[in-house]
């Protein structure tokens, strides 16, 4: 046991030396504005030659950087919260392979490369969403692996289409602004939309919640949902569509009003943070549908800090209360665990956009800016409640760990007892206070020009103390006073569970009943499509194979019968 946890420990070492070198090389060719194309030739037949391609550029290595970072954070954290698991090992190898995908997605410059990188992760993902092994794991991790199987065959069929342009590396995609290539960026964004969790894909996300809670941190924070992000980011030419641009706008926009909304009437711990990452990705989608793919690139670097910070305090909290997830059973946690609460509110107030922490410094001008661009009134209002309902939620959270009382006797049993997991907390702390400030400067030397009004400038921060004060008094009133939400129930249904996406995600074609979806899937799926398709050609190439078999048999009454056949066929000939 002792020498798999130093071979772990050293592999947690190579992580984080890593993360450091590829932050500084971002951060050098970022200054230097450089990039690096390394390409090695692997088998050269005849003319044709197999070539590994890797792009080291700004985004590439920082991106790179920050998700070695937080996987070695994530790797040492689960060397306590894993400790007692049977199968401690392949968990560590499974996480490491994802790891290991998603530097091959980041480094690839062409179409290829990142399909292996983009099916390593859809694979792994399932893998460790099933990981538990019982029927609800099975249930979300088939979920997960059909909704992203969506987005590979949009990949396959981009590498088919790019093909036209002579090539699949970064350098002739910059001839994808010609209208021409219409299928091929809506192909795209549908396979960046099911990575990326937005609607109507959006049911696998908090699905995958069934996943140990390292996995949770890892996975959405800096891994498998930005993929789709930063396949956008690469491909910034294909936004030059009016029509893809504005569809990728509105899709992102109900995408993060509607998970705020659902996250307000969540009481699963894990699927409350589930539904704020949904929400921060469809705020990152929306920026870069506005064509400021440098502002999303920026909120991609600073959310993965803190959300990832939320998620281990979340683990913490569940280990603690005895495996409990329900929020409404986790009052006063501040009394047991001070310092994760602590921990835990450093990261609601950064994703809420607290002046002078991480967030802050993105969502902020991400605000501005997009209120500054020309969008329509309802994108706006998405933004404004979206902006309102974040931090409704995030107070929700908020109470629940410090002022609420405990609703069982076991709450009080708690206390921070996991050095490691502790430790890795506190490191991630430091990046959530100072991340964005740090990041900021780097990437925006020359900062954004912003000329609005007072109360444009205004209006987010009064929204976020009126979500606040809301969130505040809807958790009092849940408490001290009778339930309501019964008077509203199809309201409080439709809004607490996703528009009924999951349902919809998982629904099968005979609950048509005798519609024509039913009609369509009896009649043709079961019926003449298999007529005429498997089973036909089976049943006519089974004849066709005995009718063979018969001929070859070595039977003198066979030999006999041909050559009678072949003495009538002479005689006609020759007569």
């Amino acid at each position: 046991m002792l020498w798999k946890f130093s071979s772990h420990l050293v592999c947690l070492v190579f992580l984080l030396i890593s993360s450091l070198i590829f932050m500084w090389g971002g951060l050098v060719s970022l200054n230097l504005e450089s990039s690096y194309v390394v390409e090695w030739e692997m088998i050269s037949l005849n003319s044709s030659s197999i070539v590994v391609t890797m792009v080291f550029d700004s985004i590439s290595c920082l991106f790179l950087g920050f998700v070695l970072f937080i996987s070695s954070m994530v790797m040492y954290y689960s060397g306590d919260y894993m400790s007692g698991d049977m199968n401690y090992d392949r968990f560590m190898y499974l996480v490491f392979a994802f790891v290991f995908s998603m530097g091959a997605l980041i480094l690839s410059p062409n179409l290829i490369s990142i399909l292996l990188g983009w099916d390593g992760l859809g694979l792994i993902s399932y893998a460790l969403v099933i990981y538990y092994q019982n029927e609800k794991s099975a249930n979300a991790g088939m979920l997960t692996v059909l909704s992203n199987r969506v987005g590979d065959v949009g990949m396959l069929l981009s590498i088919s289409l790019v093909f036209m342009l002579g090539g699949w590396n970064l350098v002739f995609y910059s001839d994808l602004e010609d209208s021409s290539f219409f299928f091929l960026k809506v192909l795209l964004c549908t396979a960046a939309m099911t990575k990326s969790a937005q609607i109507p894909f959006s049911a696998w996300l908090p699905a995958a919640m069934a996943a140990p809670t390292p996995v949770s941190a890892l996975v959405h924070s800096s891994t498998l949902v930005t993929a789709g992000v930063y396949l956008l980011i690469r491909f910034e030419g294909i936004f030059g569509g009016e029509s893809i641009q504005s569809g990728l706008l509105v899709i992102s926009c109900l995408t993060m009003f509607m998970a705020g909304l659902g996250a307000n009437f969540e009481f699963d711990l894990k699927k409350i943070i589930a539904l704020s990452t949904l929400s921060q990705l469809g705020i990152m989608m929306s920026i870069l549908a506005l064509g400021f793919s440098d502002l999303s690139f920026f909120h991609l670097l600073v959310h993965a800090l803190f959300k990832a910070l939320l998620f281990m305090c979340a683990g913490v909290i569940i280990h603690s209360v005895g495996e409990f997830q329900d929020i409404r059973s986790m009052g006063s946690l501040v009394v047991g665990l001070p310092l994760t609460v602590m921990c835990m509110n450093l990261a609601n107030l950064a994703l809420c956009g607290m002046p002078f922490l991480a967030g802050f410094y993105s969502k902020d001008l991400i605000l501005e800016v997009a209120f500054m661009s020309e969008i329509n009134l309802i994108s706006v209002l998405l933004y404004v409640l979206a902006t309102g309902l974040t931090v409704c939620y995030t107070f929700r959270l908020v109470y629940y760990s410090l002022s609420s009382l405990p609703n069982f006797k076991g709450i009080m049993g708690v206390g921070e007892f996991y050095k490691m997991m502790m430790s890795s907390m506190v490191v991630l702390s430091i990046g959530a206070v100072v991340g964005g400030s740090f990041m900021s400067w780097f990437l925006f030397p020359d900062p954004y020009m912003i000329c609005m009004s007072w109360g444009w400038k205004v209006l987010v921060l009064m929204l976020s103390f009126m979500g606040g004060f809301v969130g505040y008094i809807l958790n009092v009133i849940s408490i001290s006073f009778s339930l309501k939400s019964l008077s509203f129930y199809f309201l409080v249904v439709v809004s607490g569970s996703m528009w009924f996406m999951p349902f919809l995600s998982t629904l099968n074609l005979s609950y048509w009943g005798t519609g024509g979806a039913g009609y369509l899937f009896t009649g043709g799926d079961k019926g003449w499509l298999e007529y005429f398709g498997p089973q036909g050609m089976f049943s006519g190439i089974s004849s066709g194979s005995g009718v063979l078999q018969v001929t070859q048999n070595n039977m003198l009454m066979i030999y006999l019968k041909s050559f009678f056949f072949w003495l009538i066929v002479v005689f006609f000939i020759f007569t």
